[in-house]
C-alpha cells in the first residue's frame, strides 16, 4: 500500500477514534450532570427539610425579583462595625438587617431578631439559594471533576430556622472574593425580604 493510503488508513482509525471517544465523554457528562441534580435535590432537604421546596427547571417561568439584577451598589455604603469581630448588614434606609462574622473560610450571618424572615418569602430561595449558593456549588464541584479542587473544598451550608423562620446563615468553604459576593447578595435578598413583608 501507498505511503498516502496508508496515512489515509491511520486518520480514519484516529477518526473512530475520536468520535467514539467524544461520545463516551458525552456520556459521561450526562451521568455528572444527574448525579449533580441528585445532590442538590439532597442539600435542598437537608437545608430546608420542606418538600415543596424544589430545584427550579430553566423551562418554567421566573418571578420577578430573580429576573432583577443586584444593584450595581457600593456594598460598604451598607455595612458598619457591630459587636466585636462582627459586621452589620443594613437596610438602604439604615435598619440593619443582619450581622455578619467572617472567620477563616466560613462566614456566619445572624439575622435580625425584630424582623421576621420567612423562608418562603422571595427572593430567598429563588435567588440567594438557587442561583447564587448552588450556583457556586456547582462551579466547585466542576472544579473538583477537573482536579482543580479538593473534595472537601466544596462550599456548603446550613440555614438554620425556627419553623419557616430562618434564624441565621453559616457557610463554608468560601475565599475573600466570595465573601463580597455573598456579603451584597445577602444584603440585597433581606432587604428584599423585608420590603415584601411590609408591603
Amino acid at each position: 500500500m501507498s505511503e498516502d493510503g496508508d496515512r489515509t488508513k491511520r486518520l480514519i482509525a484516529f477518526k473512530k477514534k475520536t468520535e467514539a471517544k467524544i461520545e463516551a465523554l458525552e456520556n459521561e457528562l450526562k451521568e455528572q450532570q444527574a448525579t449533580l441534580e441528585i445532590v442538590n435535590s439532597i442539600l435542598l432537604e437537608k437545608g430546608f427539610k420542606h418538600p415543596e421546596i424544589k430545584p427550579r427547571l430553566s423551562t418554567e417561568p421566573q418571578p420577578e425579583e430573580e429576573k432583577a439584577e443586584m444593584p450595581s451598589e457600593e456594598i460598604a455604603e451598607h455595612i458598619e462595625p457591630g459587636p466585636p469581630g462582627t459586621q452589620r448588614l443594613k437596610s438602604a434606609t439604615g435598619e440593619v438587617l443582619a450581622e455578619l462574622q467572617v472567620e477563616g473560610g466560613l462566614l456566619h450571618v445572624v439575622l435580625a431578631e425584630d424582623k421576621a424572615f420567612n423562608i418562603n418569602t422571595p427572593p430567598f430561595n429563588q435567588f440567594l439559594v438557587q442561583r447564587v449558593l448552588l450556583k457556586m456549588q456547582e462551579r466547585d464541584s466542576e472544579l473538583v471533576r477537573a482536579g482543580r479542587l479538593d473534595p472537601d473544598r466544596i462550599l456548603c451550608f446550613d440555614i438554620i430556622r425556627e419553623g419557616d423562620r430562618v434564624r441565621e446563615l453559616v457557610i463554608r468553604n468560601i475565599d475573600s472574593e466570595r465573601v463580597r459576593e455573598l456579603t451584597s447578595s445577602i444584603r440585597w435578598t433581606l432587604e428584599k425580604m423585608d420590603e415584601k413583608t411590609r408591603a
